[in-house]
């Protein structure tokens, strides 16, 4: 007689989401800290070289290094640099970044799937967290990025005053603003001062709106930060990959959006909006959302396979097993479908 086989269930082979945060690239004007009600201004922060001399500060690799003769020898050597630098032109003190967000619908939707029984099973799962929270966590915690005004990066260090300006846009025009006081609010938390709980509710609310499919979402964000006439900005700084030929190369380059005109990176916005997980193990402080929970700053991912936290782990249960995780590992794991990406399970 033949024995029956079982058929282990998987995860399909081909599968991808597209991101449902979708913020452009970020524009650096400047303007003064009291005409920011009028806006952001037309002054664009143009990037510009400036050569340096530099001096020996590098480690020792050995004990030759170590020598008195070597370090004195070294030290009259030339350090010569050329580098990218972005400041404040002189007569203004604050740099303003504008950008815009689109909040797009259908989350957990996959935009290719190969496998339909699985398809069928990822469409139950969300379907079920959709209806228990209707995306009112993550959208509270995405909202609280906005008003502490994370995207502004280093920029937001050492400011005297940072203010959060968010649109609602609506056929080309702005129809609604919420306004923030984003040092009243902390960077390792997840919620707002009580006195801006109120605008955060309505901002939040707008976001829900946009991925539960309620509405067509577009924001304008802009964030002020004043950091002092003629200081140094921060644009995002470019990743060379080409670095064969590195003689007479800048040591950095700095992103400029068009004409050398300052810009932040769309990816480093987005990365800064999605810095809500604080439900991986041990937790201390918001983390971006991501599959191993990586920080590439700190060299560590607080996601580890191992400890069965990470994304592939909770996501292939929930959906090939029917085990349902906690509420929090819902969240995180629904936020990583927002984030988008690809997570098919390949057969080797």
């Amino acid at each position: 007689m033949a024995t029956k086989t079982s058929t282990k269930i998987k995860t399909a082979s081909v599968l991808s989401f597209n991101r449902h945060l979708d913020p452009s690239d970020g524009r650096m004007t400047a303007v003064n800290w009291t005409d920011i009600q009028q806006g952001a201004g037309s002054t664009a922060i143009k990037i510009e070289e400036k050569s340096v001399r530099g001096t020996i500060s590098n480690r020792p690799k050995n004990s030759k290094e170590v020598d008195p003769a070597y370090i004195n020898a070294a030290v009259e050597k030339a350090n010569l640099q050329t580098v990218d630098i972005a400041a404040l032109p002189q007569g203004t003190d604050t740099v303003a970044v504008t950008f815009t967000l689109r909040v797009l619908p259908n989350v957990g939707e996959p935009s290719a799937c190969n496998d339909e029984s699985f398809a069928e099973r990822l469409k139950n799962a969300v379907s079920g967290y959709k209806s228990q929270t209707q995306f009112e966590e993550l959208a509270k915690r995405y909202a609280s990025n906005l008003a502490n005004g994370r995207f502004l990066w280093r920029n937001r260090i050492g400011a005297e005053n940072v203010n959060i300006n968010v649109e609602r846009i609506i056929d080309g025009k702005p129809v609604e603003k919420l306004s923030f006081d984003a040092l009243a609010n902390r960077l390792n938390q997840v919620t707002v001062h009580p006195q801006q709980e109120s605008s955060l509710l309505q901002l939040s609310q707008w976001i829900q709106a946009g991925l539960n499919g309620n509405e067509h979402v577009l924001l304008r964000i802009t964030g002020f930060a004043r950091l002092g006439e003629g200081q140094e900005v921060y644009p995002s700084q470019e990743l060379i990959l080409d670095t064969t030929n590195t003689k007479g190369k800048k040591s950095k380059t700095l992103y400029a959006i068009k004409d050398k005109e300052a810009g932040i990176h769309s990816q480093k916005i987005g990365n800064a909006l999605r810095t809500i997980d604080t439900w991986y193990p041990d937790a201390t402080k918001p983390i971006a959302i991501e599959p191993y929970g990586s920080v590439t700053s700190e060299g560590k991912a607080y996601r580890q396979p191992s400890e069965k936290k990470d994304f592939y782990n909770i996501f292939d249960d929930w959906v090939n097993a029917n085990k349902v995780p906690d509420i929090e590992q819902q969240h995180y794991v629904m936020a990583v479908l927002i984030r988008g990406g690809v997570f098919g399970e390949s057969d080797k």
